[in-house]
């Protein structure tokens, strides 16, 4: 009768500790119920321009005959081509190693450690004291051509994706690239993210609500994250308790039948 019951709690044990749990798949769990759901904004310092960033240029002017020169592209095709990833790298401005971009005409503008908005009063003062004057209503347009990251390990579709929106949160990001899969950690996600003195990793826990008063809940361009596999992954007990289960009595089949064999 004993050995029954530790039997018991043995395989109880097991069937507990191999599956995976809800609390270790649920988003945004909220640890104190009578707090108010409400999270307060998160102040996010304008991203600044790093070497490898490809940026969307667009100058405008009420005669466009006048500003086609300095536009990549022109005309349905190319507007057409540009609403595509492919399109962005081709018709993009590519930040080069020494931070500078190549716009026609003009010739070379160091972007390196200027915001979007920086660079826009930049190029528009560029043309308004070298070639137009304030008459041509010049409209100039600086945009991140995209915002681009990298995901991998348990996640559904892994590799390099780009978003053409202005902010994308981590749980976007997720989301477009179809979710973690059932034995990733969502506990424990690494963001590594450059930065112009180097890289540094950040681990974020997407199961606490507090996450989204994180500064690395929203994505920067050429972010990579990285979903870590569950332990119960590289136990190969199974992701539920049925798993489990029919994996443990499997086990024990197999050992009752070998003991059998060689004890005959």
């Amino acid at each position: 009768m004993r050995f029954k019951f530790l039997g018991m709690v043995l395989l109880a044990s097991v069937l507990l500790t191999s599956c995976v749990s809800r609390k270790q798949l649920v988003y945004l769990q909220n640890s104190n119920p009578e707090v108010q759901r409400m999270m307060k904004a998160v102040p996010m310092p304008e991203y600044r321009l790093q070497s490898n960033d490809i940026i969307s240029l667009s100058i405008k002017a009420i005669d466009p005959a006048l500003v086609a020169i300095f536009n990549p592209s022109s005309g349905t095709a190319g507007i057409q081509q540009s609403q595509s990833e492919q399109g962005a790298y081709y018709d993009g401005f590519t930040v080069d190693d020494h931070g500078n971009i190549r716009i026609p005409i003009i010739g070379e503008v160091n972007v390196m450690g200027f915001t979007l908005d920086e660079v826009r009063l930049k190029i528009e003062k560029e043309l308004l004291d070298n070639y137009f004057n304030k008459e041509a209503n010049i409209f100039v347009t600086v945009k991140m051509a995209g915002m681009r990251f990298t995901i991998n390990g348990e996640i559904g579709a892994p590799g390099t994706k780009t978003m053409f929106q202005e902010k994308v949160t981590i749980l976007e990001a997720i989301a477009n690239s179809g979710d973690i899969t059932i034995t990733g950690d969502r506990k424990n996600v690494t963001i590594i993210r450059q930065y112009p003195y180097g890289t540094e990793m950040h681990d974020i826990d997407l199961t606490d609500i507090k996450v989204m008063e994180s500064p690395y809940y929203y994505l920067q361009p050429n972010d990579y994250v990285y979903i870590k596999p569950l332990v119960q992954k590289t136990w190969g007990t199974g992701k539920t308790g049925i798993e489990s289960l029919t994996t443990i009595v499997t086990i024990l089949s197999l050992a009752t039948t070998t003991y059998l064999l060689l004890t005959r």
